[in-house]
Protein backbone atom coordinates (compact mmCIF):
# COMPACT_ATOMS: atom_id res chain seq x y z
CA UNK A 1 0.00 0.00 0.00
CA UNK A 2 3.22 2.64 0.74
CA UNK A 3 4.36 1.89 -2.48
CA UNK A 4 0.96 2.44 -4.29
CA UNK A 5 0.04 5.99 -2.86
CA UNK A 6 0.86 8.14 -5.70
CA UNK A 7 -1.03 5.85 -7.88
CA UNK A 8 -3.76 5.90 -5.32
CA UNK A 9 -4.04 9.31 -4.60
CA UNK A 10 -3.31 10.35 -8.37
CA UNK A 11 -6.19 8.42 -9.39
CA UNK A 12 -8.67 9.86 -6.73
CA UNK A 13 -7.16 13.16 -8.18
CA UNK A 14 -7.43 12.86 -12.05
CA UNK A 15 -11.34 13.77 -12.63
CA UNK A 16 -11.77 16.79 -10.02
CA UNK A 17 -8.44 18.13 -11.55
CA UNK A 18 -9.54 17.77 -14.91
CA UNK A 19 -13.14 19.09 -14.36
CA UNK A 20 -11.07 21.85 -12.34
CA UNK A 21 -8.95 23.01 -15.66
CA UNK A 22 -12.00 22.33 -18.00
CA UNK A 23 -14.22 24.68 -16.00
CA UNK A 24 -12.07 27.29 -14.40
CA UNK A 25 -8.47 27.47 -16.21
CA UNK A 26 -9.82 27.41 -19.15
CA UNK A 27 -11.77 29.94 -19.31
CA UNK A 28 -9.61 32.17 -17.53
CA UNK A 29 -7.10 31.57 -20.35
CA UNK A 30 -9.68 32.10 -23.37
CA UNK A 31 -10.20 35.42 -21.37
CA UNK A 32 -7.17 36.51 -21.38
CA UNK A 33 -6.35 35.33 -25.35
CA UNK A 34 -9.46 37.57 -26.14
CA UNK A 35 -8.33 40.45 -24.49
CA UNK A 36 -5.36 40.84 -26.86
CA UNK A 37 -8.08 40.60 -30.12
CA UNK A 38 -10.47 43.07 -31.00
CA UNK A 39 -13.60 40.35 -30.51
CA UNK A 40 -17.08 41.42 -30.57
CA UNK A 41 -18.52 38.27 -29.11
CA UNK A 42 -21.08 38.04 -31.38
CA UNK A 43 -19.21 36.46 -34.49
CA UNK A 44 -15.79 34.42 -34.93
CA UNK A 45 -14.15 37.61 -36.69
CA UNK A 46 -11.09 38.71 -34.63
CA UNK A 47 -8.38 40.14 -35.19
CA UNK A 48 -5.09 40.44 -33.15
CA UNK A 49 -4.26 43.80 -31.54
CA UNK A 50 -1.76 42.96 -29.12
CA UNK A 51 -1.25 44.61 -25.94
CA UNK A 52 -3.95 47.83 -27.13
CA UNK A 53 -7.00 47.14 -24.84
CA UNK A 54 -4.16 47.35 -21.72
CA UNK A 55 -2.86 50.61 -22.93
CA UNK A 56 -6.71 51.84 -23.20
CA UNK A 57 -7.39 51.27 -19.89
CA UNK A 58 -5.31 53.98 -18.53
CA UNK A 59 -6.57 56.69 -20.90
CA UNK A 60 -10.42 55.51 -20.21
CA UNK A 61 -12.38 57.83 -18.22
CA UNK A 62 -14.59 55.60 -17.25
CA UNK A 63 -12.43 52.75 -16.10
CA UNK A 64 -10.83 55.35 -13.61
CA UNK A 65 -14.25 56.41 -12.19
CA UNK A 66 -14.55 52.51 -11.43
CA UNK A 67 -11.10 52.38 -9.76
CA UNK A 68 -12.25 54.85 -7.65
CA UNK A 69 -15.52 53.45 -6.73
CA UNK A 70 -14.07 50.47 -6.11
CA UNK A 71 -11.30 51.75 -3.89
CA UNK A 72 -13.93 53.03 -2.05
CA UNK A 73 -15.31 50.04 -1.26
CA UNK A 74 -12.16 48.22 -0.83
CA UNK A 75 -11.56 50.64 2.45
CA UNK A 76 -14.77 50.80 3.57
CA UNK A 77 -16.45 47.36 3.44
CA UNK A 78 -13.83 45.44 5.17
CA UNK A 79 -13.29 48.16 7.96
CA UNK A 80 -16.64 48.83 8.83
CA UNK A 81 -18.10 45.03 8.36
CA UNK A 82 -14.93 43.47 10.33
CA UNK A 83 -15.45 46.59 13.10
CA UNK A 84 -18.93 45.69 13.54
CA UNK A 85 -18.60 42.18 13.21
CA UNK A 86 -15.81 42.33 16.44
CA UNK A 87 -18.22 44.49 18.20
CA UNK A 88 -21.03 42.46 18.31
CA UNK A 89 -19.12 39.01 18.39
CA UNK A 90 -17.62 40.43 21.66
CA UNK A 91 -20.78 41.39 22.89
CA UNK A 92 -22.24 38.12 22.53
CA UNK A 93 -19.44 35.89 23.70
CA UNK A 94 -17.78 37.70 26.34
CA UNK A 95 -19.68 40.95 26.88
CA UNK A 96 -22.09 40.21 30.01
CA UNK A 97 -21.75 40.15 33.24
CA UNK A 98 -19.23 38.06 35.30
CA UNK A 99 -20.80 35.24 37.53
CA UNK A 100 -19.82 32.07 39.58
CA UNK A 101 -19.35 30.81 35.98
CA UNK A 102 -17.01 33.07 34.98
CA UNK A 103 -17.84 35.54 31.64
CA UNK A 104 -20.54 35.48 29.62
CA UNK A 105 -22.16 37.23 26.63
CA UNK A 106 -25.33 39.40 26.96
CA UNK A 107 -28.43 38.24 27.67
CA UNK A 108 -29.86 36.35 24.91
CA UNK A 109 -26.72 36.37 22.91
CA UNK A 110 -27.72 32.89 21.39
CA UNK A 111 -30.92 34.66 19.76
CA UNK A 112 -29.13 37.46 18.62
CA UNK A 113 -26.66 35.28 16.77
CA UNK A 114 -29.57 34.09 14.78
CA UNK A 115 -31.32 37.54 13.75
CA UNK A 116 -27.83 39.25 12.90
CA UNK A 117 -27.02 35.63 11.02
CA UNK A 118 -30.19 35.80 9.28
CA UNK A 119 -29.20 37.85 5.94
CA UNK A 120 -27.11 35.61 5.09
CA UNK A 121 -29.39 33.16 4.45
CA UNK A 122 -30.74 35.36 1.53
CA UNK A 123 -29.56 35.70 -2.07
CA UNK A 124 -27.77 38.87 -2.50
CA UNK A 125 -30.21 39.45 -5.75
CA UNK A 126 -33.02 39.27 -3.14
CA UNK A 127 -31.21 41.58 -0.16
CA UNK A 128 -30.70 44.31 -3.44
CA UNK A 129 -34.50 44.10 -4.37
CA UNK A 130 -35.63 44.43 -0.90
CA UNK A 131 -33.37 47.42 -0.07
CA UNK A 132 -34.34 49.05 -3.21
CA UNK A 133 -38.41 48.77 -2.32
CA UNK A 134 -37.04 50.15 0.70
CA UNK A 135 -35.23 53.05 -0.81
CA UNK A 136 -37.64 53.63 -3.60
CA UNK A 137 -38.26 58.09 -4.39
CA UNK A 138 -42.20 57.43 -5.03
CA UNK A 139 -43.85 57.57 -1.53
CA UNK A 140 -44.13 53.92 -1.67
CA UNK A 141 -40.68 53.00 -0.14
CA UNK A 142 -40.21 52.14 3.79
CA UNK A 143 -37.80 55.26 4.56
CA UNK A 144 -40.02 58.19 2.57
CA UNK A 145 -43.06 56.69 3.56
CA UNK A 146 -42.13 56.77 7.43
CA UNK A 147 -40.90 60.29 6.87
CA UNK A 148 -44.07 61.63 5.32
CA UNK A 149 -46.24 59.85 7.98
CA UNK A 150 -43.93 61.92 10.49
CA UNK A 151 -44.36 65.53 8.90
CA UNK A 152 -40.29 65.49 7.69
CA UNK A 153 -40.64 65.07 4.33
CA UNK A 154 -43.15 66.39 1.66
CA UNK A 155 -45.03 64.04 -0.04
CA UNK A 156 -44.42 65.49 -3.59
CA UNK A 157 -40.81 66.03 -2.56
CA UNK A 158 -39.46 62.67 -0.91
CA UNK A 159 -35.85 61.83 -0.32
CA UNK A 160 -34.18 60.43 -3.59
CA UNK A 161 -31.41 58.11 -2.66
CA UNK A 162 -29.98 56.56 -6.09
CA UNK A 163 -31.20 58.99 -8.52
CA UNK A 164 -29.34 62.18 -6.63
CA UNK A 165 -25.48 61.59 -8.30
CA UNK A 166 -24.88 64.65 -5.17
CA UNK A 167 -21.15 64.04 -3.74
CA UNK A 168 -21.04 63.79 0.36
CA UNK A 169 -17.47 63.72 1.65
CA UNK A 170 -15.73 63.38 -1.89
CA UNK A 171 -17.87 60.43 -3.08
CA UNK A 172 -21.17 59.94 -4.45
CA UNK A 173 -23.57 59.76 -2.13
CA UNK A 174 -25.61 56.66 -3.89
CA UNK A 175 -22.05 54.44 -2.76
CA UNK A 176 -22.67 55.19 1.00
CA UNK A 177 -26.09 53.60 0.51
CA UNK A 178 -24.82 50.78 -1.14
CA UNK A 179 -22.04 50.34 1.89
CA UNK A 180 -24.58 50.27 4.11
CA UNK A 181 -26.46 47.82 2.68
CA UNK A 182 -23.00 45.64 1.59
CA UNK A 183 -22.31 46.17 5.76
CA UNK A 184 -25.76 45.19 6.94
CA UNK A 185 -25.93 42.01 5.12
CA UNK A 186 -22.26 40.92 5.50
CA UNK A 187 -21.85 41.59 9.24
CA UNK A 188 -23.87 38.62 10.87
CA UNK A 189 -21.52 35.72 8.91
CA UNK A 190 -17.93 37.33 9.92
CA UNK A 191 -19.84 38.10 13.44
CA UNK A 192 -20.03 34.04 13.53
CA UNK A 193 -16.63 33.84 12.49
CA UNK A 194 -15.25 36.10 14.91
CA UNK A 195 -17.28 34.45 17.60
CA UNK A 196 -16.20 30.87 17.01
CA UNK A 197 -12.43 32.46 17.31
CA UNK A 198 -13.52 34.17 20.51
CA UNK A 199 -14.40 30.67 21.56
CA UNK A 200 -11.05 29.11 21.28
CA UNK A 201 -9.65 31.92 23.44
CA UNK A 202 -9.53 30.52 26.98
CA UNK A 203 -12.00 31.81 29.21
CA UNK A 204 -8.78 32.34 31.84
CA UNK A 205 -7.14 34.93 29.72
CA UNK A 206 -10.39 37.37 29.82
CA UNK A 207 -10.66 36.58 33.80
CA UNK A 208 -6.86 37.07 34.55
CA UNK A 209 -7.28 40.15 32.62
CA UNK A 210 -10.03 41.21 34.54
CA UNK A 211 -8.02 40.34 38.06
CA UNK A 212 -5.38 42.86 36.80
CA UNK A 213 -8.14 46.13 36.52
CA UNK A 214 -8.48 46.02 32.73
CA UNK A 215 -11.66 46.89 31.87
CA UNK A 216 -13.67 45.99 28.82
CA UNK A 217 -12.22 48.47 26.60
CA UNK A 218 -8.40 47.66 27.32
CA UNK A 219 -9.47 43.13 27.01
CA UNK A 220 -11.20 44.22 23.65
CA UNK A 221 -7.65 45.78 22.03
CA UNK A 222 -5.33 44.12 24.75
CA UNK A 223 -6.36 40.51 24.46
CA UNK A 224 -9.05 40.15 21.76
CA UNK A 225 -7.69 41.66 19.29
CA UNK A 226 -4.53 39.93 18.82
CA UNK A 227 -5.12 36.74 19.54
CA UNK A 228 -7.97 37.00 17.04
CA UNK A 229 -5.29 38.41 14.24
CA UNK A 230 -5.32 35.65 12.03
CA UNK A 231 -8.91 35.41 11.84
CA UNK A 232 -9.19 39.42 11.07
CA UNK A 233 -6.85 38.70 8.12
CA UNK A 234 -8.50 36.16 6.06
CA UNK A 235 -11.95 37.86 6.84
CA UNK A 236 -10.38 41.01 5.12
CA UNK A 237 -9.02 39.24 2.18
CA UNK A 238 -12.83 37.71 1.48
CA UNK A 239 -14.32 40.99 1.92
CA UNK A 240 -11.79 42.57 -0.32
CA UNK A 241 -12.99 40.40 -3.23
CA UNK A 242 -16.51 41.27 -1.99
CA UNK A 243 -15.37 45.03 -2.28
CA UNK A 244 -13.76 44.52 -5.74
CA UNK A 245 -16.99 42.58 -6.87
CA UNK A 246 -20.18 44.25 -5.97
CA UNK A 247 -22.26 43.66 -9.13
CA UNK A 248 -25.17 42.49 -8.12
CA UNK A 249 -26.18 45.63 -5.73
CA UNK A 250 -25.39 48.06 -8.67
CA UNK A 251 -26.95 46.35 -11.18
CA UNK A 252 -30.15 45.54 -9.32
CA UNK A 253 -30.71 48.98 -7.00
CA UNK A 254 -28.67 52.07 -9.47
CA UNK A 255 -30.56 53.29 -12.57
CA UNK A 256 -28.94 52.17 -15.64
CA UNK A 257 -26.94 49.87 -13.61
CA UNK A 258 -24.07 51.92 -12.68
CA UNK A 259 -25.73 55.56 -12.53
CA UNK A 260 -26.70 58.24 -12.10
CA UNK A 261 -24.46 59.79 -14.35
CA UNK A 262 -21.72 56.56 -13.79
CA UNK A 263 -21.69 57.67 -9.87
CA UNK A 264 -21.67 54.05 -8.79
CA UNK A 265 -19.95 52.62 -11.63
CA UNK A 266 -17.90 49.35 -10.53
CA UNK A 267 -15.21 47.33 -13.12
CA UNK A 268 -18.00 44.78 -13.00
CA UNK A 269 -20.97 47.18 -13.95
CA UNK A 270 -17.84 48.52 -16.49
CA UNK A 271 -17.18 44.77 -17.84
CA UNK A 272 -21.17 44.00 -18.44
CA UNK A 273 -21.57 47.58 -20.19
CA UNK A 274 -18.27 47.00 -22.51
CA UNK A 275 -19.29 43.72 -23.44
CA UNK A 276 -22.65 43.52 -23.57
CA UNK A 277 -23.77 47.16 -24.88
CA UNK A 278 -20.97 48.06 -26.57
CA UNK A 279 -19.89 44.52 -28.30
CA UNK A 280 -16.59 45.02 -27.23
CA UNK A 281 -15.84 41.90 -25.71
CA UNK A 282 -12.43 41.74 -26.39
CA UNK A 283 -11.52 45.28 -24.44
CA UNK A 284 -13.85 43.68 -21.86
CA UNK A 285 -11.81 40.79 -21.50
CA UNK A 286 -8.77 43.06 -20.70
CA UNK A 287 -10.57 44.59 -17.75
CA UNK A 288 -11.67 41.23 -16.84
CA UNK A 289 -8.09 40.35 -16.84
CA UNK A 290 -6.96 43.20 -15.32
CA UNK A 291 -9.16 43.03 -12.07
CA UNK A 292 -8.14 39.63 -11.79
CA UNK A 293 -4.28 40.05 -11.53
CA UNK A 294 -4.85 43.31 -9.12
CA UNK A 295 -7.09 40.92 -6.79
CA UNK A 296 -4.61 37.85 -6.69
CA UNK A 297 -1.38 40.74 -6.04
CA UNK A 298 -3.99 42.80 -3.34
CA UNK A 299 -4.59 39.24 -1.59
CA UNK A 300 -0.71 38.28 -1.94
CA UNK A 301 0.14 41.44 -0.28
CA UNK A 302 -2.89 41.43 2.60
CA UNK A 303 -1.59 38.10 4.03
CA UNK A 304 1.77 38.95 3.39
CA UNK A 305 1.38 42.04 5.79
CA UNK A 306 -0.76 39.77 8.64
CA UNK A 307 1.59 36.98 8.52
CA UNK A 308 2.83 35.91 11.98
CA UNK A 309 3.98 33.27 13.72
CA UNK A 310 0.60 31.37 15.61
CA UNK A 311 0.28 31.70 18.93
CA UNK A 312 -0.11 28.47 20.94
CA UNK A 313 -2.55 28.47 24.23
Amino acid sequence: MRHGVARFVTGFLALPVALYLFYVVWPFAQAAGYSLTDWGGYSDSQRFVGLDNYVRLFSDELIRKAFWHNVFFLVTVPLFTIALALFLAFLLNVGGREDRAGIRGVFGSAIYKVIFFFPQVLSLVVIAVMWQQIYRTDGQGLINGLLIKIGLVDADNPIAFTADPEPFLGVPAVLWWLLFIAVWSGAGFYMVLFSAAMQSIPKDIYEAAILDGAGRFHTFFKVTLPLLRDSISVAWVYLGFIALDMYALVFVMTPSQGGPNHASEIFASVIQFNAFQKGQFGYACAIAVALAIFTILLAALQLRITRRERIEF
